[in-house]
């Protein structure tokens, strides 16, 4: 089986996926540092003569950042490397001033003075430096020496400095809106959840938070809503306004045809089936001297007019009766809704309905029976409601994907969105830097900022020892040939 590699900066680190081990790996800009976990994936622990021919395990690839155990040590290694070698330079620097110096002044060669100047200038420079990045941590050599241990006594102030800074540069409004309209965020999230995949995803996540919520409620607390909240409010407003309303929109688009037909069709049906109830009907009001036979005939007659008219009345789109009732379907929905006896009527009805036993005993376990509809709802992956969500899910982003119209408005409402928050909450927003930095300990706090920058500053010790050595050796050297015998 072939190694995984995994590309460090300037190297390759070879990781064995049949083992768990972790790497360390410096990033290309060699300022971050990771870890990378390989292991089997579970379920993959059978030894090898037990797997099939020419299979392998999956590995699982695992990569973090920041502040781990790992990524700490790493630094602090690196930190305490560049701190030896910088003091180094400095010890050197020392080293090479003695000698030149002590040569110097024992009669040595002219140039030797170049080299003490070049010298003795890089440990000045080493020094200044030191002082520099030391101060900005603690007190160079435990002194208290003003403006130095910066971050710890000024950790606070550093905070809220931070705070400003993130509220005025990254919180504007502007900046909001602007990255916010050339990052696309409806177009973007148009083309992820209308795909199948997402939008299932994001179903089943609905699903187990739906679940979490109805389990979390208590049955009790939800019928005293109902009861004390909900059916108060229903038995408030007038029921007669708002249902005529319904009904002529109903009427006006022709929705209502469909239950017509129903009702033809079964009263066609229920009339086709109920002859004998017919005959029995003109027997028993036929008059008690009328023959046997004449009542046959009347009912059979009537049977068939009746027949006819229903069928008549069942295939006749504009029969008469038709148009009758809807005639009196749209005046009922003008009544309902201008008609005061039709609205008193209306709410005589729904208190009766209301107030009916059988329908408290429903409103009671109204709750429950909802409650258990979600929950084998959500549990079902199959079920009808958690294929509705999902195929609107893909509705909706096929239309973001699709309809620039859309897009704009849906952003332009995040924009909206985004430009409220940032306007009354910003000061909130930066509060959590400044109140997080203001929990930090001092000495801490130190410690975090140097692990992570402090490698870097230790390149301005060496930079100022080579900077103050040539700094030195050209000073010297213009010295010497201005004024030099």
């Amino acid at each position: 089986m072939r190694p995984h590699h995994e590309r460090g900066r300037g190297r390759w680190n070879t990781i064995d996926p049949g083992q768990t081990q972790f790497r360390t790996t410096r990033l290309r800009s060699g300022r971050q540092y990771g870890f990378v976990q390989i292991s089997e994936s579970p379920g993959s622990e059978a030894p090898e003569a037990k797997r099939p021919a020419g299979s392998f395990p999956r590995p699982v690839v695992e990569v973090g950042l920041g502040f781990g155990r790992i990524d700490a040590a790493t630094r602090e290694r690196d930190l305490r490397r560049m701190k030896r070698f910088a003091t180094g330079l400095l010890l050197l620097a020392t080293v090479i001033f003695l000698v030149s110096r002590w040569w110097e002044v024992n009669d040595g060669p002219a140039w030797i003075g170049y080299i003490r100047a070049t010298a003795e200038a890089g440990m000045v420079g080493a020094l200044a430096d030191w002082f520099a990045v030391t101060a900005l941590f603690r007190r160079p050599l435990g002194l208290p020496i003003p403006h130095t241990a910066i971050i710890p006594t000024k950790k606070d102030m550093i905070g809220d400095s931070l705070g400003d800074f993130v509220g005025e540069n990254f919180l504007s409004e502007d900046v909001v809106r602007d990255k916010l309209a050339r990052v696309g965020v409806s177009q973007r999230v148009g083309s992820w959840i209308g795909q199948e995949a997402n939008a299932s995803r994001i179903t089943a996540e609905l699903a187990t938070a739906a679940r979490g919520v109805v389990t979390v409620l208590r049955d009790e607390d939800v019928q005293e809503v109902i009861e004390q909240i909900l059916v108060p409010k229903l038995l408030e407003r007038p029921i007669g306004p708002p249902l005529g309303t319904v009904l002529e929109g109903v009427l006006a688009d022709g929705s209502h045809l469909r239950l017509v037909d129903l009702v033809c069709d079964r009263a066609y049906d229920w009339v086709t089936a109920n002859h004998d109830m017919v005959l029995r009907v003109v027997h028993e009001r036929a008059p008690s001297w009328s023959p046997r036979f004449v009542d046959d005939l009347i009912a059979d007659r009537v049977y068939l007019e009746v027949q006819n008219f229903a069928w008549n009345v069942k295939t006749d789109p504009e029969h008469p009766l038709r148009k009758a009732v809807d005639r009196f379907l749209v005046e009922f929905a003008t009544d309902l809704q201008r008609d005061p006896e039709t609205i008193e009527r209306a709410e005589r009805i729904k208190f009766q309905i209301i107030g009916h036993p059988d329908v408290q005993k429903f409103i009671g376990q109204a709750w429950s029976t909802v409650k258990g509809m979600i929950l084998d709802a959500a549990a079902d992956p199959s079920s009808a409601l958690r294929n509705r969500v999902r195929d609107g899910f893909i509705a909706l982003g096929t239309r973001l994907s699709n309809d620039t119209e859309l897009r704009d408005k849906v952003d332009g409402w995040l924009a909206d969105a985004a430009g409220y928050v940032v306007r009354h909450y910003r000061a909130e927003i930066t509060t959590l830097i400044t109140d997080t930095v203001e929990r930090w300990d001092a000495e801490e706090t130190s410690r975090k900022v140097e692990l992570q920058v402090g490698r870097d500053l230790q390149f301005i010790r060496i930079n100022g020892t080579v900077v103050g050595a040539l700094a030195g050796l050209v000073i010297y050297t213009v010295g010497q040939l201005a004024f030099g015998s």
